[in-house]
């Protein structure tokens, strides 16, 4: 391996580089150009066989992957926010015709008013389209679940996209040491696509082909089927992975979870602020910890019962809002996983983030704080609580 400076940006496009894909259909959008400007130049110096493909909207983009993936093709692209939202109507289609089509998205916060900073609202809107999700905390874990993406989407027991969240701006633009793999022990890992059904003119066949009341519930339900193999598949490969890497991967991490009464759970780069924070915190004698979700759909229901069984009180930080909702996406899904366990943490939610908003650990010890003392006296907060959020 090579310690290389790389962004966010840049570590998912030379892993997507290194991962040999055929086609690449995108269209800029801050702060996920990057990605597809680094893969562009890849492609006019030679550097890699790869089709690119202009277009003239995201929609067509996604469009163009699938058709493209539909040929047998390993296909990549990338987006954000509005971007991502242009894209809904595609991500429905690509998942219902089981295009295993990676996608780098760039989370960056929903219009309007205007923003090009990083919250979770673009794809916490499009987090029921069918699509695998995984959201990474810093440019190593995008460039590695970017290469991992592949095998997991591609594997015939799963035949579906995924996407690769990496948060706008403290992740896409923040340079930092990556440890890159050498090319062939990319090649090696991946090898080349098999896939189970082609377009192919010579041996035509149907696809997305009209289809009412007597068989859409049943190919509903194949997907839902698909889905429950994702786990098992994504452990198989990130076993591998760590084999020849060094680095293990899962459904989720932990910090201090042996013996932790009170927790924050969080995805993405927020995990890395509240690892710091916890460490300070348990210096002092004070028992809290820290679960990462790293997969995010499928909800791994399973692991996060039993890594919070012990744990008296429990903060779940969305950077989204549900509007209209009790509580954010990933607050509802932790409840939801939770509500039939006979030992669950009191639980309450923290709304952050949005727009970009820093998260300072300050912020983050007020909520393990809150938590503690929630843990101590079992009174559960019953109001959302909108961190840093001027009045």
């Amino acid at each position: 391996m090579t310690v290389t400076g790389m962004t966010g940006d840049e570590a998912v496009a030379h892993a997507a580089k290194q991962s040999k894909v055929d086609i690449v259909a995108a269209y800029p959008i801050t702060p996920q150009t990057i990605i597809v400007e680094r893969f562009s130049k890849y492609v006019a110096d030679g550097e890699v066989q790869t089709g690119y493909v202009c277009v003239e909207s995201e929609h067509s983009a996604l469009s163009a992957c699938i058709g493209s993936s539909l040929t047998g093709a390993r296909v990549f692209t990338a987006t954000s926010s509005q971007g991502l939202a242009l894209m809904h109507e595609m991500m429905y289609i690509a998942s219902g015709l089981r295009c295993p089509i990676v996608m780098g998205v760039a989370n960056r916060a929903l219009s309007a008013p205007i923003n090009i900073h990083g919250d979770h609202s673009d794809m916490m809107g499009s987090r029921d389209s069918g699509w695998i999700q995984i959201y990474v905390e810093n440019a190593q874990e995008a460039y590695d679940w970017t290469i991992q993406a592949f095998r997991i989407a591609e594997d015939m027991a799963v035949q579906l996209p995924v996407s690769v969240n990496l948060d706008g701006f403290i992740i896409t633009h923040c340079m930092e040491g990556v440890d890159v793999l050498d090319d062939d022990v990319v090649a090696k890992f991946l090898q080349t696509r098999q896939p189970m059904f082609t377009l192919d003119p010579k041996k035509p066949v149907t696809v997305g082909a009209l289809c009412f009341t007597d068989y859409y519930f049943e190919f509903k339900r194949q997907q839902v089927e698909a889905l429950a193999h994702v786990q098992p598949v994504l452990e198989k490969v990130a076993k591998e992975y760590k084999n020849i890497s060094g680095r293990g991967y899962g459904v989720l991490d932990t910090y201090g979870m042996e013996d932790a009464e009170a927790t924050v759970l969080c995805l993405g780069s927020t995990a890395g602020t509240a690892r710091e924070v916890a460490r300070k915190l348990r210096a002092h004698g004070k028992k809290v910890g820290v679960v990462k979700i790293w997969l995010y759909r499928p909800f791994p229901i399973d692991e996060v019962r039993a890594v919070l069984k012990n744990v008296k009180a429990l903060a779940v930080f969305d950077k989204a809002i549900s509007f209209g909702a009790q509580y954010g996406a990933v607050c509802s899904d932790v409840v939801s996983a939770l509500h039939t366990a006979e030992k669950r943490p009191k639980i309450f939610n923290v709304i952050f983030g949005l727009g970009g908003r820093d998260i300072k650990p300050s912020d983050i010890e007020h909520v393990f704080n809150e938590a503690l003392q929630t843990a101590k006296s079992g009174v559960i907060r019953q109001e959302t609580l909108f961190l840093g959020v001027r009045e």
